[in-house]
């Protein structure tokens, strides 16, 4: 599975961005879409993740702000991000995944290159 992330950028706080993340190749091969942030100095954390099935989940920080959403039929993840602030200036990644649905476990896992976000204030 290879991932395609876009759509970052510089944006002013309080402004808006949506990331895209295209999935291509085996798709049929992962259930689980998500993105990761990590900033400078940090380690990458899940920011948001959305089943195969529609089911979504997000850290507390971005709860509100954020919404994932997945266009099955073009294979394509989108996160849309509103009421940006400094704090979430970070290179974002899309990541996908196969989670066993027997063991909760993910079984394969793809990454795609970042893309940054920079928040001013």
């Amino acid at each position: 599975v290879q991932l395609q992330a876009s759509g970052g950028g510089l944006v002013q706080a309080g402004g808006s961005l949506r990331l895209s993340c295209a999935a291509s190749g085996s798709t049929d091969s992962i259930n689980h879409m998500g993105w990761y942030r990590q900033a400078p100095g940090k380690q990458r954390d899940m920011v948001a993740g959305i089943t195969s099935g529609g089911s979504t989940i997000y850290v507390d920080s971005v709860k509100g702000r954020f919404t994932i959403t997945r266009d099955s039929a073009k294979n394509t993840m989108y996160l849309q991000m509103n009421s940006l602030k400094p704090e979430d200036t970070a290179v974002y990644y899309c990541h996908a995944g196969w989670i066993s649905p027997l063991t909760a476990q993910m079984l394969r896992t793809y990454w795609g290159q970042g893309t940054l976000v920079t928040v001013s204030s």
